[in-house]
């Protein structure tokens, strides 16, 4: 038997080689599907020994790569238009950078989890199996695989508002259903942003396979505009609070009664003709301001005048002026 002279040779001599069960285990996927992939031209054919098909790591290698491509979203179609680019020399590391990127965490959050026990506790110890129903349904809470009693908490802000609204006197099953509605409104601003962003910074994009540089470009587009999302949100939302809060509890509370407008005081025609005789015509309302102000100060005065000269003020002042000399 000849020896391999290169390394290439070797490894070909050496590779794995699969018949269509063996690839299906290995790989994941069914043959059904492997077959499907063949006739879609996502797979290389196999080499025909005799009778049989074999398969090698490459199509192995394959396989991986449409399994993690459908699960970043692609369809068979893009997949298609890829491997293809790969084939023919091009990298697939700008396009996949820009998946990682769109697939990236869009909050600073970090997940948390919490027991059972300790959820109870935060709301005010109930225990309320429908409510953890729907907080699992929406996402709020996330079981925890072979942990019955622990859940994971992909925002526990959200969780410590709802406990917050909670031990504000609003019902869990009310928290959670406020949570189903505000959560489809903020969807539709999610997607009005995603729609307008694709319109007027994304739709270069669109359309044809990117190469490294212009994947490169967008992936850094999706970093820019990733927190503007929020922060307009969060605009929006303090200008409305601002807006409405005020008039929306003033009306339902009745604790902030409007400040009542002053009432216009009727002066007798003679005193008014007197003040504009004195002063003239465009001072008139400033001479009464200012004598009313002065009658006020001085009625405050013969008040406390009186006040310090009453005979148990007098008496209790003498008292603290003039300490008892008896032993």
């Amino acid at each position: 038997m000849t020896e391999p002279t290169t390394a290439a040779e070797y490894r070909a001599e050496h590779r794995a080689e699969y018949r269509i069960e063996d690839l299906a285990h290995h790989s994941g996927a069914t043959v059904r599907t492997i077959r499907a992939y063949q006739d879609r031209g996502l797979l290389p054919k196999p080499q025909r020994r005799g009778r049989a098909n074999v398969y090698d790591d490459t199509h192995l290698s394959r396989l991986r790569q449409i399994a993690d491509l459908l699960d970043r979203g692609y369809t068979l179609a893009s997949i298609k238009e890829l491997l293809e680019a790969w084939d023919n020399g091009r990298g697939l590391g700008g396009v996949l950078g820009l998946v990682a990127e769109v697939d990236g965490p869009w909050t600073d959050e970090s997940p948390d989890r919490v027991t059972r026990a300790d959820l109870d506790a935060s709301f005010g110890g109930e225990h309320n199996d429908e409510a953890v129903a729907e907080a699992v349904a929406l996402g709020v809470l996330v079981p925890v695989p072979d942990r019955p009693d622990e859940f994971l908490v992909p925002s526990p802000q959200e969780l410590a508002v709802a406990a917050e609204l909670y031990a504000a006197g609003v019902p869990l099953l009310a928290v959670t259903e406020h949570l189903r509605e505000l959560r489809t409104q903020v969807e539709h601003i999610a997607a009005r942003f995603l729609d307008f962003t694709q319109e007027h910074v994304f739709a270069r994009y669109l359309g044809h396979l990117h190469t490294d540089t212009e994947a490169a470009e967008a992936a850094a587009l999706v970093r820019r505009l990733r927190p503007l999302a929020q922060q307009t949100v969060d605009a929006e939302l303090a200008r409305a609070m601002r807006t409405l809060a005020a008039q929306h509890l003033r009306h339902h509370l009745h604790a902030i009664p409007p400040s009542p407008a002053p009432r216009p005081v009727p002066l007798p025609p003679e005193t008014v003709r007197a003040v504009r005789d004195l002063v003239g015509e465009g001072d008139i309302a400033a001479f009464i301001t200012a004598a009313t102000e002065r009658e006020v100060q001085a009625r405050t005065m013969d008040k406390l005048t009186q006040q310090s000269s009453s005979p148990e003020t007098s008496t209790t002042a003498a008292g603290k002026a003039a300490p008892s000399r008896n032993p």
